[in-house]
């Protein structure tokens, strides 16, 4: 992260990507710009490089750890959440040498008067940029999310002896419940006021327009108990709502008619964030001013794309306005360890980054 600040204000800005491929390559250009204005005898306010921790929640399920806490929206019990270990977060800080309290952790929050705002550089982690042959793009906004786990119970009758129209088989109704969230996901015009365009010369990307998936399929501890968990993503929170209402709808009415058990768990919700305006707008041509800088010719229009994938702007979104850059990535992969970003594309974001600063500074 890379930030800038005046005696009333702060900036901060971040390039964090926690994937290996290029995870020295954003410290690398977040410092270059540091020093560049630095040594220039041009550096009037202050710079600050943050990486955040545990964006994804991958060991302790917490979301947001680091940028949360910044933000101050952190629960200060989130000390006391355990991994499958058994280890609680405050553990595993005081394993590390950092002794937090609840006191300690809720210092850690900025105050919203000092700061002035937060841009975060991201590879795209989708195929969009990489489809129309541009290396950056300005972000709109990010999608709202929900997280839902379904249970579906039945009987394990036999499979010759039991008849069909007498089975109450949860695995045949999980099924059905699959295909008809799909349904509803591919007609968002029914259901989304707003419509997840956001159209350049070069692109027209739904990413943030409305993603239904479903992730973990399980039959513990037998077939007669089924759960899988749902993921929806819009950009339109009421019309995410309105997809989930209608789901759960059709899950009891569709329980009652197969004779099996059905419950739904929400494990995390977080509303869409829009980027600032005046931000993404000097992002936007912040990336055009480094392209035609590193290239010598009319890049043309740069995209403006929304993002489908959740990011640490959602959480600082509570602390200040937010903005972001979209880096291109090889065929849309994250989360992999094919995920790639290229030197080039690392250095056009950094170009980015530095005519962003030289508009402020």
């Amino acid at each position: 992260c890379i930030g800038a600040a005046n005696l009333t204000s702060l900036c901060i800005l971040t390039f964090c990507s926690f994937y290996f491929q290029i995870i020295s390559n954003d410290r690398i250009f977040s410092i270059s710009c540091f020093l560049f204005f630095n040594i220039a005898n041009i550096l009037c306010t202050i710079l600050q490089v943050i990486a955040f921790s545990d964006e994804e929640g991958v060991r302790f399920q917490s979301t947001f750890l680091g940028s949360a806490a910044i933000a101050g929206i952190l629960p200060v019990s989130t000390l006391q959440v355990h991994d499958k270990n058994g280890v609680t977060v405050q553990g595993a800080l005081r394993a590390s040498s950092i002794e937090t309290t609840e006191e300690n952790l809720l210092q850690l929050k900025y105050e919203p008067e000092s700061v002035w705002g937060y841009v975060e550089v991201h590879i795209e982690q989708g195929p969009v940029l990489e489809n129309v042959g541009l290396p950056l793009a300005s972000v709109k906004g990010i999608a709202g999310q929900t997280r839902l786990k379904v249970t579906v119970k039945g009987t394990q009758g036999h499979a010759g002896t039991v008849p069909m129209n007498m089975r109450q088989d949860p695995m045949v109704a999980a099924a059905e419940l699959i295909v008809f969230l799909e349904s509803l996901c591919k007609q968002p015009d029914y259901y989304l006021s707003y419509d997840g365009q956001c159209t350049s010369s070069t692109v027209e990307s739904l990413a943030g327009s409305l993603v239904c998936t479903v992730g973990e399929i399980s039959t513990w501890p037998s077939a007669s108990n089924v759960t899988f968990t749902i993921d929806v993503r819009a950009m339109d929170d009421m019309g995410r709502e309105a997809i989930i209402y209608e789901f759960s709808n059709r899950l009891y009415n569709m329980c009652d008619r197969r004779s099996v058990f059905c419950n739904v768990e929400r494990k995390h919700d977080a509303n869409a964030v829009v980027c600032d305006p005046g931000l993404s707008t000097q992002l936007k041509s912040a990336s055009y001013a480094a392209l035609k800088r590193i290239t010598g010719e009319d890049p043309g229009d740069v995209p403006v794309l929304m993002s489908g994938a959740g990011h640490d702007a959602m959480a600082m979104s509570h602390l200040t306005k937010v903005g972001m850059l979209f880096v291109r990535c090889r065929g849309g992969i994250s989360h992999s360890p094919a995920e790639h970003v290229s030197d080039d594309d690392v250095w056009a974001a950094g170009m980015a980054v530095l005519a962003f600063l030289e508009t402020m500074l």
